[in-house]
Protein backbone atom coordinates (compact mmCIF):
# COMPACT_ATOMS: atom_id res chain seq x y z
CA UNK A 1 0.00 0.00 0.00
CA UNK A 2 1.45 3.33 -1.03
CA UNK A 3 1.82 6.13 1.51
CA UNK A 4 3.88 9.28 1.32
CA UNK A 5 6.95 9.67 3.53
CA UNK A 6 6.34 11.64 6.73
CA UNK A 7 8.67 14.46 7.61
CA UNK A 8 9.76 14.80 11.23
CA UNK A 9 7.63 17.50 12.84
CA UNK A 10 10.68 18.99 14.53
CA UNK A 11 12.62 19.42 11.31
CA UNK A 12 12.38 22.87 9.69
CA UNK A 13 10.90 22.71 6.23
CA UNK A 14 13.14 23.54 3.32
CA UNK A 15 10.27 24.31 0.97
CA UNK A 16 9.66 27.89 -0.22
CA UNK A 17 6.85 28.38 2.30
CA UNK A 18 5.64 26.73 5.47
CA UNK A 19 2.04 25.67 5.88
CA UNK A 20 0.04 26.62 8.92
CA UNK A 21 -3.30 25.19 9.94
CA UNK A 22 -5.14 28.45 9.41
CA UNK A 23 -7.17 28.73 6.24
CA UNK A 24 -6.73 31.75 4.01
CA UNK A 25 -10.17 33.06 3.16
CA UNK A 26 -10.86 34.60 -0.21
CA UNK A 27 -13.77 35.79 -2.26
CA UNK A 28 -12.44 33.67 -5.11
CA UNK A 29 -13.48 30.24 -3.81
CA UNK A 30 -12.01 27.90 -1.21
CA UNK A 31 -8.68 29.66 -1.08
CA UNK A 32 -5.53 27.93 0.13
CA UNK A 33 -6.30 25.50 2.93
CA UNK A 34 -3.31 26.57 5.00
CA UNK A 35 -1.59 29.94 4.80
CA UNK A 36 1.77 30.23 3.03
CA UNK A 37 4.44 32.41 4.61
CA UNK A 38 8.10 32.68 3.66
CA UNK A 39 10.74 32.17 6.33
CA UNK A 40 13.16 35.09 6.91
CA UNK A 41 16.17 33.11 5.67
CA UNK A 42 14.53 32.08 2.41
CA UNK A 43 15.36 33.98 -0.75
CA UNK A 44 12.50 35.58 -2.69
CA UNK A 45 11.47 33.89 -5.87
CA UNK A 46 12.73 35.17 -9.18
CA UNK A 47 10.26 37.66 -10.61
CA UNK A 48 10.40 36.58 -14.24
CA UNK A 49 12.01 34.07 -16.57
CA UNK A 50 12.72 34.17 -20.29
CA UNK A 51 11.84 30.78 -21.68
CA UNK A 52 14.26 28.71 -23.73
CA UNK A 53 12.19 25.68 -24.75
CA UNK A 54 15.19 23.79 -26.14
CA UNK A 55 17.66 24.46 -23.32
CA UNK A 56 17.67 20.75 -22.46
CA UNK A 57 17.61 19.57 -26.07
CA UNK A 58 19.88 16.57 -26.35
CA UNK A 59 18.67 14.39 -29.22
CA UNK A 60 19.29 14.51 -32.93
CA UNK A 61 18.22 12.42 -35.88
CA UNK A 62 20.00 11.89 -39.19
CA UNK A 63 16.58 11.68 -40.85
CA UNK A 64 15.22 15.02 -39.62
CA UNK A 65 16.03 18.66 -40.08
CA UNK A 66 17.26 20.50 -37.00
CA UNK A 67 13.74 21.89 -36.66
CA UNK A 68 12.28 18.40 -37.03
CA UNK A 69 14.62 17.08 -34.35
CA UNK A 70 13.46 19.76 -31.93
CA UNK A 71 9.82 18.94 -32.67
CA UNK A 72 10.49 15.24 -32.05
CA UNK A 73 12.33 16.09 -28.84
CA UNK A 74 9.30 17.95 -27.51
CA UNK A 75 7.21 14.83 -28.01
CA UNK A 76 9.81 12.55 -26.44
CA UNK A 77 10.39 14.77 -23.38
CA UNK A 78 6.97 16.22 -22.64
CA UNK A 79 4.58 13.31 -23.11
CA UNK A 80 6.03 10.61 -20.87
CA UNK A 81 3.17 10.38 -18.39
CA UNK A 82 0.50 10.65 -21.07
CA UNK A 83 2.08 7.90 -23.18
CA UNK A 84 2.51 5.67 -20.14
CA UNK A 85 -1.15 6.15 -19.30
CA UNK A 86 -2.32 5.19 -22.78
CA UNK A 87 -0.29 1.99 -22.65
CA UNK A 88 -1.96 1.00 -19.37
CA UNK A 89 -5.27 2.85 -19.30
CA UNK A 90 -7.70 1.94 -16.55
CA UNK A 91 -10.91 0.17 -17.57
CA UNK A 92 -13.19 -1.32 -14.94
CA UNK A 93 -13.74 -4.44 -17.03
CA UNK A 94 -10.75 -4.85 -19.35
CA UNK A 95 -7.94 -3.37 -17.23
CA UNK A 96 -9.06 -2.80 -13.61
CA UNK A 97 -5.46 -2.46 -12.42
CA UNK A 98 -4.60 0.20 -15.00
CA UNK A 99 -3.64 3.83 -14.51
CA UNK A 100 -6.22 6.34 -13.32
CA UNK A 101 -5.69 9.62 -15.18
CA UNK A 102 -6.12 12.57 -12.82
CA UNK A 103 -3.58 14.60 -14.75
CA UNK A 104 -5.32 15.45 -18.04
CA UNK A 105 -7.85 18.28 -17.74
CA UNK A 106 -10.93 16.70 -19.28
CA UNK A 107 -14.54 16.67 -18.14
CA UNK A 108 -15.63 13.03 -18.10
CA UNK A 109 -18.83 13.61 -16.13
CA UNK A 110 -21.45 14.28 -18.82
CA UNK A 111 -20.93 11.78 -21.63
CA UNK A 112 -24.49 10.52 -21.16
CA UNK A 113 -25.95 13.98 -21.80
CA UNK A 114 -23.66 14.72 -24.74
CA UNK A 115 -24.07 11.37 -26.45
CA UNK A 116 -27.85 11.68 -26.37
CA UNK A 117 -27.79 15.22 -27.76
CA UNK A 118 -25.22 14.52 -30.47
CA UNK A 119 -27.13 11.40 -31.57
CA UNK A 120 -30.38 13.19 -32.26
CA UNK A 121 -31.61 13.39 -35.83
CA UNK A 122 -31.04 17.14 -36.22
CA UNK A 123 -27.30 16.53 -35.89
CA UNK A 124 -27.16 14.22 -38.89
CA UNK A 125 -27.18 16.14 -42.14
CA UNK A 126 -25.22 15.76 -45.35
CA UNK A 127 -25.53 18.20 -48.23
CA UNK A 128 -23.09 19.32 -50.95
CA UNK A 129 -21.73 22.51 -49.27
CA UNK A 130 -20.71 20.49 -46.21
CA UNK A 131 -18.56 18.21 -48.36
CA UNK A 132 -16.86 21.01 -50.30
CA UNK A 133 -14.11 23.48 -49.43
CA UNK A 134 -15.55 26.09 -47.07
CA UNK A 135 -14.62 29.68 -46.38
CA UNK A 136 -11.40 29.08 -44.45
CA UNK A 137 -12.69 31.22 -41.58
CA UNK A 138 -15.50 28.68 -41.20
CA UNK A 139 -18.91 28.35 -42.77
CA UNK A 140 -20.91 31.55 -42.36
CA UNK A 141 -23.78 29.70 -40.64
CA UNK A 142 -21.36 28.55 -37.93
CA UNK A 143 -19.67 31.93 -37.47
CA UNK A 144 -23.09 33.55 -37.11
CA UNK A 145 -24.02 31.00 -34.46
CA UNK A 146 -20.71 31.47 -32.63
CA UNK A 147 -21.25 35.24 -32.57
CA UNK A 148 -24.73 34.81 -31.09
CA UNK A 149 -23.48 32.21 -28.58
CA UNK A 150 -20.60 34.37 -27.35
CA UNK A 151 -22.80 37.47 -27.24
CA UNK A 152 -25.19 35.67 -24.89
CA UNK A 153 -22.79 33.75 -22.63
CA UNK A 154 -20.06 36.41 -22.52
CA UNK A 155 -22.74 39.06 -21.87
CA UNK A 156 -21.27 41.44 -24.41
CA UNK A 157 -22.70 44.98 -24.22
CA UNK A 158 -23.41 44.88 -27.96
CA UNK A 159 -24.00 41.93 -30.33
CA UNK A 160 -20.76 40.37 -31.54
CA UNK A 161 -20.17 40.22 -35.28
CA UNK A 162 -19.66 37.03 -37.33
CA UNK A 163 -17.02 38.77 -39.49
CA UNK A 164 -14.82 38.87 -36.35
CA UNK A 165 -15.09 35.10 -35.83
CA UNK A 166 -12.57 32.54 -37.08
CA UNK A 167 -13.09 28.80 -36.52
CA UNK A 168 -10.20 26.35 -36.05
CA UNK A 169 -9.69 22.83 -34.73
CA UNK A 170 -9.04 23.77 -31.10
CA UNK A 171 -7.26 26.34 -28.97
CA UNK A 172 -3.85 24.70 -29.48
CA UNK A 173 -4.11 25.66 -33.15
CA UNK A 174 -5.26 29.13 -32.17
CA UNK A 175 -2.24 29.73 -29.96
CA UNK A 176 0.03 28.45 -32.71
CA UNK A 177 -1.61 30.58 -35.40
CA UNK A 178 -1.67 33.76 -33.31
CA UNK A 179 1.97 33.35 -32.30
CA UNK A 180 2.95 32.90 -35.94
CA UNK A 181 1.07 35.94 -37.25
CA UNK A 182 1.75 38.33 -34.35
CA UNK A 183 5.45 37.70 -33.65
CA UNK A 184 8.74 37.47 -35.46
CA UNK A 185 10.83 34.38 -34.70
CA UNK A 186 12.53 34.78 -31.32
CA UNK A 187 10.04 37.31 -29.94
CA UNK A 188 7.96 36.55 -26.87
CA UNK A 189 4.68 36.73 -24.97
CA UNK A 190 4.31 37.45 -21.27
CA UNK A 191 2.40 34.76 -19.39
CA UNK A 192 1.62 34.47 -15.66
CA UNK A 193 3.14 31.31 -14.18
CA UNK A 194 2.11 28.71 -13.20
CA UNK A 195 0.30 28.24 -16.49
CA UNK A 196 -0.93 25.43 -18.74
CA UNK A 197 2.46 24.21 -19.89
CA UNK A 198 1.50 22.98 -23.37
CA UNK A 199 1.25 26.62 -24.46
CA UNK A 200 5.06 26.56 -24.61
CA UNK A 201 4.84 24.07 -27.48
CA UNK A 202 1.85 25.77 -29.08
CA UNK A 203 3.69 29.05 -29.63
CA UNK A 204 7.17 27.62 -30.29
CA UNK A 205 6.90 24.67 -32.66
CA UNK A 206 5.60 26.65 -35.65
CA UNK A 207 6.19 30.28 -34.70
CA UNK A 208 9.51 29.96 -32.81
CA UNK A 209 8.01 32.30 -30.20
CA UNK A 210 9.11 32.21 -26.58
CA UNK A 211 7.30 32.84 -23.31
CA UNK A 212 8.42 35.23 -20.58
CA UNK A 213 7.08 33.84 -17.31
CA UNK A 214 5.60 36.30 -14.83
CA UNK A 215 6.26 34.25 -11.72
CA UNK A 216 3.48 34.25 -9.12
CA UNK A 217 4.07 33.44 -5.46
CA UNK A 218 2.11 31.34 -2.97
CA UNK A 219 2.95 33.92 -0.30
CA UNK A 220 0.45 36.76 0.04
CA UNK A 221 2.35 40.05 0.29
CA UNK A 222 1.70 43.77 0.01
CA UNK A 223 -1.69 44.58 -1.45
CA UNK A 224 -2.31 41.02 -2.65
CA UNK A 225 -5.39 39.22 -1.34
CA UNK A 226 -4.78 35.63 -2.46
CA UNK A 227 -1.93 33.22 -3.23
CA UNK A 228 -0.46 33.30 -6.74
CA UNK A 229 -2.12 36.64 -7.47
CA UNK A 230 -1.30 38.41 -10.72
CA UNK A 231 -0.70 42.15 -10.36
CA UNK A 232 0.24 44.87 -12.82
CA UNK A 233 3.39 45.45 -10.77
CA UNK A 234 4.52 41.91 -11.53
CA UNK A 235 3.72 42.39 -15.21
CA UNK A 236 5.74 45.61 -15.33
CA UNK A 237 8.76 44.00 -13.65
CA UNK A 238 8.69 41.00 -15.97
CA UNK A 239 8.42 43.20 -19.06
CA UNK A 240 11.28 45.41 -17.87
CA UNK A 241 13.40 42.35 -17.14
CA UNK A 242 12.78 40.84 -20.57
CA UNK A 243 13.58 44.13 -22.26
CA UNK A 244 16.84 44.36 -20.29
CA UNK A 245 17.84 40.99 -21.75
CA UNK A 246 17.10 42.15 -25.28
CA UNK A 247 13.92 40.10 -25.64
CA UNK A 248 11.17 41.76 -27.67
CA UNK A 249 7.79 41.16 -26.01
CA UNK A 250 4.81 41.39 -28.36
CA UNK A 251 1.91 40.32 -26.20
CA UNK A 252 0.35 39.02 -22.99
CA UNK A 253 -1.46 35.70 -22.57
CA UNK A 254 -4.26 35.50 -19.99
CA UNK A 255 -6.20 32.34 -19.11
CA UNK A 256 -9.55 33.08 -17.46
CA UNK A 257 -10.54 30.99 -15.52
CA UNK A 258 -6.88 30.24 -14.94
CA UNK A 259 -5.29 26.83 -15.44
CA UNK A 260 -3.99 25.37 -13.09
CA UNK A 261 -4.96 27.83 -10.34
CA UNK A 262 -8.66 28.18 -11.13
CA UNK A 263 -8.49 31.94 -10.52
CA UNK A 264 -11.31 34.01 -12.01
CA UNK A 265 -10.26 37.57 -12.77
CA UNK A 266 -12.58 40.37 -11.71
CA UNK A 267 -13.64 43.04 -14.23
CA UNK A 268 -11.35 45.49 -12.44
CA UNK A 269 -8.37 43.16 -12.75
CA UNK A 270 -9.08 42.50 -16.42
CA UNK A 271 -9.28 46.23 -17.06
CA UNK A 272 -5.94 46.79 -15.31
CA UNK A 273 -4.19 44.06 -17.32
CA UNK A 274 -5.60 45.42 -20.58
CA UNK A 275 -4.57 48.98 -19.70
CA UNK A 276 -1.05 47.73 -18.97
CA UNK A 277 -0.95 46.06 -22.37
CA UNK A 278 -2.21 49.19 -24.10
CA UNK A 279 0.50 51.33 -22.47
CA UNK A 280 3.13 49.03 -23.92
CA UNK A 281 1.33 48.33 -27.23
CA UNK A 282 1.06 44.63 -26.46
CA UNK A 283 -1.44 42.21 -27.94
CA UNK A 284 -3.58 40.39 -25.37
CA UNK A 285 -4.71 36.83 -26.04
CA UNK A 286 -7.44 35.80 -23.60
CA UNK A 287 -8.14 32.09 -23.33
CA UNK A 288 -11.67 31.67 -21.91
CA UNK A 289 -11.97 27.96 -22.56
CA UNK A 290 -13.36 27.28 -19.03
CA UNK A 291 -15.86 30.17 -18.99
CA UNK A 292 -18.94 27.92 -18.62
CA UNK A 293 -17.22 25.62 -16.12
CA UNK A 294 -17.54 27.97 -13.13
CA UNK A 295 -19.61 25.76 -10.84
CA UNK A 296 -19.59 27.76 -7.59
CA UNK A 297 -22.49 30.19 -7.57
CA UNK A 298 -20.54 32.62 -5.38
CA UNK A 299 -17.84 32.98 -8.03
CA UNK A 300 -18.87 35.62 -10.52
CA UNK A 301 -17.32 35.12 -13.94
CA UNK A 302 -16.85 38.05 -16.33
CA UNK A 303 -15.62 37.56 -19.87
CA UNK A 304 -13.31 40.16 -21.32
CA UNK A 305 -16.00 40.55 -23.98
CA UNK A 306 -18.40 41.74 -21.26
CA UNK A 307 -16.39 44.91 -20.60
CA UNK A 308 -18.09 48.12 -21.66
CA UNK A 309 -14.90 49.35 -23.25
CA UNK A 310 -11.82 47.47 -24.40
CA UNK A 311 -8.76 49.69 -23.95
CA UNK A 312 -7.21 48.45 -27.21
CA UNK A 313 -9.76 46.41 -29.20
CA UNK A 314 -7.41 46.00 -32.18
CA UNK A 315 -4.93 44.14 -29.96
CA UNK A 316 -7.42 42.10 -27.91
CA UNK A 317 -8.07 38.55 -29.14
CA UNK A 318 -10.41 36.11 -27.36
CA UNK A 319 -10.48 32.35 -27.78
CA UNK A 320 -12.97 29.72 -26.68
CA UNK A 321 -13.60 26.05 -27.49
CA UNK A 322 -16.01 23.22 -26.71
CA UNK A 323 -13.20 20.98 -25.41
CA UNK A 324 -13.65 21.93 -21.75
CA UNK A 325 -17.08 23.48 -21.27
CA UNK A 326 -18.77 20.74 -23.32
CA UNK A 327 -16.42 17.86 -22.53
CA UNK A 328 -15.45 17.41 -26.19
CA UNK A 329 -11.65 17.53 -26.18
CA UNK A 330 -11.57 14.90 -28.92
CA UNK A 331 -13.89 16.76 -31.27
CA UNK A 332 -11.45 19.68 -31.82
CA UNK A 333 -13.50 22.84 -32.19
CA UNK A 334 -12.16 26.27 -31.24
CA UNK A 335 -12.95 29.83 -32.15
CA UNK A 336 -11.20 33.19 -32.21
CA UNK A 337 -12.96 36.51 -31.78
CA UNK A 338 -10.96 39.57 -32.83
CA UNK A 339 -11.94 42.99 -34.15
CA UNK A 340 -8.62 43.22 -36.00
CA UNK A 341 -9.34 42.12 -39.55
CA UNK A 342 -5.66 41.83 -40.44
CA UNK A 343 -5.22 39.32 -37.62
CA UNK A 344 -8.44 37.50 -38.54
CA UNK A 345 -7.40 37.21 -42.18
CA UNK A 346 -3.88 36.02 -41.37
CA UNK A 347 -5.18 33.37 -38.96
CA UNK A 348 -7.81 32.34 -41.53
CA UNK A 349 -5.06 31.65 -44.04
CA UNK A 350 -3.62 29.10 -41.60
CA UNK A 351 -7.04 27.46 -41.28
CA UNK A 352 -6.15 25.58 -44.45
CA UNK A 353 -4.12 23.39 -42.10
CA UNK A 354 -6.29 23.66 -38.98
CA UNK A 355 -9.85 23.64 -40.28
CA UNK A 356 -12.88 21.55 -39.40
CA UNK A 357 -14.87 19.32 -41.70
CA UNK A 358 -18.19 20.69 -42.90
CA UNK A 359 -20.06 17.94 -41.05
CA UNK A 360 -18.49 18.91 -37.73
CA UNK A 361 -19.18 22.59 -38.39
CA UNK A 362 -22.85 21.76 -38.94
CA UNK A 363 -23.00 19.75 -35.69
CA UNK A 364 -21.37 22.58 -33.73
CA UNK A 365 -23.82 25.13 -35.10
CA UNK A 366 -26.73 22.89 -34.09
CA UNK A 367 -25.32 22.44 -30.61
CA UNK A 368 -24.57 26.11 -29.98
CA UNK A 369 -28.00 27.27 -31.14
CA UNK A 370 -29.84 24.86 -28.83
CA UNK A 371 -30.07 27.35 -25.98
CA UNK A 372 -32.91 25.47 -24.26
CA UNK A 373 -30.88 22.26 -23.95
CA UNK A 374 -27.75 24.14 -22.88
CA UNK A 375 -29.49 26.24 -20.22
CA UNK A 376 -32.08 23.80 -18.93
CA UNK A 377 -30.35 20.43 -19.25
CA UNK A 378 -26.62 20.55 -19.82
CA UNK A 379 -25.24 23.46 -17.79
CA UNK A 380 -27.26 22.84 -14.60
CA UNK A 381 -26.40 19.14 -14.56
CA UNK A 382 -22.78 19.69 -15.53
CA UNK A 383 -22.29 22.27 -12.78
CA UNK A 384 -23.98 20.02 -10.23
CA UNK A 385 -21.74 17.07 -11.13
CA UNK A 386 -18.60 19.21 -11.12
CA UNK A 387 -19.51 20.64 -7.73
CA UNK A 388 -20.23 17.22 -6.23
CA UNK A 389 -16.91 15.80 -7.44
CA UNK A 390 -15.08 18.90 -6.23
CA UNK A 391 -16.69 18.71 -2.79
CA UNK A 392 -15.77 15.05 -2.41
CA UNK A 393 -12.10 15.50 -3.31
CA UNK A 394 -11.80 18.74 -1.31
CA UNK A 395 -13.21 17.12 1.81
CA UNK A 396 -10.83 14.18 1.48
CA UNK A 397 -7.87 16.53 1.10
CA UNK A 398 -8.93 18.47 4.19
CA UNK A 399 -9.33 15.25 6.17
CA UNK A 400 -5.78 14.29 5.20
CA UNK A 401 -4.40 17.69 6.19
CA UNK A 402 -3.23 18.48 2.67
CA UNK A 403 -3.28 22.18 1.77
CA UNK A 404 -4.74 23.12 -1.57
CA UNK A 405 -5.98 26.02 -3.61
CA UNK A 406 -9.24 25.87 -5.51
CA UNK A 407 -11.53 28.61 -6.77
CA UNK A 408 -14.72 26.86 -7.85
CA UNK A 409 -13.90 26.92 -11.55
CA UNK A 410 -12.39 24.43 -13.97
CA UNK A 411 -11.72 20.74 -13.40
CA UNK A 412 -8.71 20.81 -11.10
CA UNK A 413 -7.38 21.50 -7.63
CA UNK A 414 -3.89 22.96 -7.09
CA UNK A 415 -2.49 20.73 -4.34
CA UNK A 416 0.40 21.60 -2.05
CA UNK A 417 2.55 18.51 -1.37
CA UNK A 418 5.70 20.44 -0.49
CA UNK A 419 5.90 18.96 3.00
CA UNK A 420 6.37 15.49 1.46
CA UNK A 421 9.54 16.46 -0.42
CA UNK A 422 12.73 15.52 1.47
CA UNK A 423 14.27 18.61 -0.12
CA UNK A 424 12.64 21.52 -1.94
CA UNK A 425 13.90 20.60 -5.40
CA UNK A 426 12.30 19.75 -8.70
CA UNK A 427 14.23 16.49 -8.68
CA UNK A 428 12.32 15.47 -5.54
CA UNK A 429 9.09 16.68 -7.11
CA UNK A 430 9.70 14.45 -10.11
CA UNK A 431 10.47 11.47 -7.87
CA UNK A 432 7.16 11.98 -6.08
CA UNK A 433 5.36 12.25 -9.43
CA UNK A 434 6.91 8.98 -10.56
CA UNK A 435 5.87 7.36 -7.31
CA UNK A 436 2.28 8.33 -8.02
CA UNK A 437 2.61 6.95 -11.57
CA UNK A 438 4.20 3.71 -10.35
CA UNK A 439 1.16 3.29 -8.14
CA UNK A 440 -1.24 3.81 -11.05
CA UNK A 441 -2.14 7.48 -10.53
CA UNK A 442 -1.27 10.07 -13.17
CA UNK A 443 -1.06 13.62 -11.82
CA UNK A 444 0.54 16.75 -13.27
CA UNK A 445 3.58 18.12 -11.44
CA UNK A 446 4.19 21.80 -10.84
CA UNK A 447 7.32 22.21 -12.94
CA UNK A 448 5.25 21.29 -16.01
CA UNK A 449 3.32 24.51 -15.32
CA UNK A 450 6.51 26.55 -14.71
CA UNK A 451 5.68 26.85 -11.02
CA UNK A 452 8.86 27.99 -9.29
CA UNK A 453 8.01 26.38 -5.95
CA UNK A 454 8.67 22.61 -6.04
CA UNK A 455 5.94 20.43 -4.60
CA UNK A 456 2.72 21.71 -6.16
CA UNK A 457 0.59 19.29 -8.19
CA UNK A 458 -2.58 19.65 -10.27
CA UNK A 459 -5.25 17.08 -9.45
CA UNK A 460 -8.17 16.75 -11.88
CA UNK A 461 -11.43 15.84 -10.14
CA UNK A 462 -13.88 15.86 -13.09
CA UNK A 463 -14.04 12.09 -13.41
CA UNK A 464 -16.52 9.33 -12.69
CA UNK A 465 -17.45 8.77 -9.06
CA UNK A 466 -16.04 5.26 -8.79
CA UNK A 467 -12.63 6.53 -9.86
CA UNK A 468 -12.59 9.15 -7.13
CA UNK A 469 -13.80 7.03 -4.22
CA UNK A 470 -14.36 3.52 -3.00
CA UNK A 471 -17.18 1.82 -4.90
CA UNK A 472 -18.35 -1.31 -3.07
CA UNK A 473 -20.14 -2.52 -6.17
CA UNK A 474 -17.00 -2.56 -8.31
CA UNK A 475 -14.83 -5.61 -8.90
CA UNK A 476 -11.29 -6.28 -7.72
CA UNK A 477 -8.87 -3.40 -7.59
CA UNK A 478 -11.30 -1.19 -9.50
CA UNK A 479 -12.95 -0.68 -6.09
CA UNK A 480 -10.08 1.50 -5.04
CA UNK A 481 -9.79 5.23 -5.37
CA UNK A 482 -6.37 6.19 -6.67
CA UNK A 483 -6.82 9.92 -6.67
CA UNK A 484 -4.23 10.25 -3.91
CA UNK A 485 -0.95 8.39 -3.59
CA UNK A 486 -2.41 5.44 -1.75
CA UNK A 487 -2.32 3.62 -5.08
CA UNK A 488 -4.34 0.43 -4.84
CA UNK A 489 -5.37 1.14 -1.24
CA UNK A 490 -8.28 3.28 -0.12
CA UNK A 491 -7.79 6.88 1.03
CA UNK A 492 -4.97 6.83 3.58
CA UNK A 493 -3.54 9.49 5.88
CA UNK A 494 -0.39 10.71 4.20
Amino acid sequence: MFTLPQKDSGTPTTSPGSVSTQGLHSNHGDGLEGECSRKPDQKPLKLYGVGDPTAMFSSDSPYLSSRGSVIKWFWDSAEEGYRTYHRDEYDEDKNPSGIINLGTSENKLCFDLLSRRLSQSDMLRVEPPLLQYPDWRGHLFLREEVARFLSFYCRSPAPLKPENVVVLNGCASLFSALATVLCEAGEAFLIPAPYYGAITQHVYLYGNVRLVCVYLDSEVTGLETRPFQLTVERLEMALEGANSEGVKVKGLILINPQNPLGDVYSPGELQEYLEFAKRHKLHVMVDEVYMLSVFEESVGYHSVLSLERLPDPQRTHVMWATSKDFGMSGLRFGTLYTQNQDVATAVSSLCRYHGLSGLVQYQMAQLLRDRDWINQVYLPENHARLKAAHIYVSEELRALGIPFLSRGAGFFIWVDLRKYLPAATFEEEMLLWRRFLDNKVLLSFGQAFECKEPGWFRLVFSDKTHRLRLDPGAKGSAQVSRSLPCGHGAWQPL
